[in-house]
């Protein structure tokens, strides 16, 4: 009697890989090659409702939805809502980095006539070439509803991004206009910044100049600004204007 052959012996199954502990947020694992792309959507879709609406004018569900994401993604990636509100924030301190590099440029290399206009243009052009972009509007929105709101929410970003920023250029405004007080540098930079930022985000030019301006025209607007500032500062701290 022919003898029948054994079948194989089954191979064993590969055993799963160890999931990760969960603490409260959801695992994505199943999508973890998406990944970059989705927590890039998730970070743009809140910059863009907050902008829109402000903090408390946006859920999670709605950035969720926004970012076309399953909602507990948003709290996988970035944790509550506070958390990811101040990671927009963060994900663009490049542009902080940018005028503070111009800043030490212009302190450098200005001559003393002309110190005051290229400490302010480098106040200026790096946040008109962000408004330029066309994510650049939404943060700038949102970085104006910030300094505007006084929310205790922005209170903490604002004191560890946008503070030390403001000391470096009030300190180099005080060095090209030396016959002001700390005072009224203080003041004069918050009078900058309220121009600059209504510049960026308010977008009735046109209409105001009965078609005459465009928005986003910079190569005319950035240096009429940039003069505007610069005239404003020395007349109101006493310095020659040029």
């Amino acid at each position: 009697m022919p003898r029948t052959k054994s079948p194989a012996p089954a191979l064993p199954e590969a055993s799963p890989a160890p999931r990760k502990r969960t603490t409260g947020k959801a695992l994505a694992s199943p999508e973890d090659k998406l990944a970059p792309n989705r927590q890039a959507n998730i970070l743009q879709a809140a910059e863009r409702l907050f902008a829109a609406r402000g903090f408390h004018g946006v859920s999670i569900r709605d950035i969720a939805d926004e970012a076309g994401v399953p909602l507990a993604l948003v709290g996988y990636y970035y944790g509550p809502k506070l958390s990811l509100y101040h990671a927009i924030f963060r994900a663009h301190a490049g542009y902080i980095s940018v005028r503070l590099q111009s800043l030490a440029d212009a302190q450098r290399a200005a001559a003393p006539e002309h110190l005051l206009d290229e400490i302010v243009k480098a106040f200026v052009l790096p946040v008109l070439e962000v408004a330029s972009q066309p994510t650049g509007q939404h943060f700038l929105r949102l970085l104006s509803r910030g300094m505007s709101d006084h929310l205790e929410e922005d209170e903490p970003i604002i004191r560890e991004l946008f503070d030390p920023l403001a000391h470096s250029f009030i300190d180099a405004i005080a060095s090209a206009l030396p016959q002001a007080t700390r005072g009224q540098v203080a003041w004069c930079y918050q009078f900058a910044l309220g121009a600059l930022l209504h510049h960026v985000n308010d977008r009735r030019i046109e209409r105001l100049s009965f078609g005459q301006n465009q928005p986003g025209d910079e190569a005319t607007a950035g240096p009429l600004l940039v003069r505007f500032i610069a005239h404003g500062m020395r007349g109101a701290c006493g310095g020659p204007v040029h």
